[in-house]
């Protein structure tokens, strides 16, 4: 059985959460994840209840003082142990996450006559793209513009190989709403202190969870001390261009 103990602990009001992800940045035991759009708690034992989710955006996320599960430091370091593992295996066991780097396709600009012919090619020029597989010391991001981009992006804006891949451009991809956004900052914290990348542009949608992305790169570039130049760039969801 169980035993609870009345402590304080989180409150997640999810009429107000967006999921735009700031709360599991905060949360360095893990006990937050983003579930169906929305900020979770998945254990009460995680939660130590000090409250550094409280930088919630959208004042989500209150503490209370209620019965709950004893917080467990020891089930916390398993916990998040598990979780580096995870990342690690789909790292170096999935076929599609080895490393490869080829010549670019498709030229930087292209006259209407052939524009058909040169969208038909790939300016990608290199592989993985997922931002979980790709290792912090890949060849591709060394003194590369890097392009890190919500999973939505390239599917919305029709121009996306057109204007935002070529030469020297690394492509990086996620979704902040859907991903394990927590792992998804500690691999882009390594990148930025590691791969020596000469600028980051950040590819979002407008909507307010895909905010989270520039939330994770703004928190890497601080976390790392590698103060690269910075872009943001929105998208709205009819794929025009709306800042950058």
């Amino acid at each position: 059985m169980t035993t609870k103990t009345l402590r304080k602990i989180v409150k997640i009001d999810e009429e107000k959460c967006n999921g735009c992800g700031a709360c599991i940045i905060s949360c360095a035991e893990g006990a937050l994840k983003i579930i169906d759009g929305k900020a979770k708690l998945i254990s009460e034992k995680y939660c130590d209840g000090l409250g550094n989710c409280l930088v919630c955006p959208q004042d989500a996320i209150t503490i209370e003082e209620r019965e709950a599960e004893e917080f467990d430091e020891s089930a916390v370091e398993k916990h998040l142990n598990a979780a580096g593992e995870k990342e690690e295996k789909l790292a170096c066991g999935c076929p599609s996450a080895s490393v490869q780097q080829f010549e670019n396709q498709g030229g930087v600009t292209c006259p209407a006559a052939v524009l058909t012919e040169a969208m038909d090619k790939s300016r990608l020029g290199h592989w993985p793209v997922q931002l979980t597989l790709v290792p912090p010391t890949a060849p591709f991001l060394e003194d590369a513009d890097v392009v890190l981009a919500a999973d939505c992006v390239p599917f919305t804006y029709a121009g996306f190989h057109q204007d935002f891949l070529g030469d020297n451009v690394a492509l990086l991809v996620a979704c902040p709403k859907l991903d394990d956004f927590n792992a998804h900052q500690e691999k882009l914290n390594a990148i930025l202190k590691q791969s020596g990348i000469k600028s980051l542009t950040v590819l979002h949608m407008e909507v307010p969870c895909c905010s989270g992305l520039v939330h994770m790169a703004k928190q890497a570039i601080l976390a790392s001390g590698n103060v690269v130049p910075f872009k943001d760039i929105t998208i709205s969801v009819r794929g025009e261009l709306k800042s950058g």
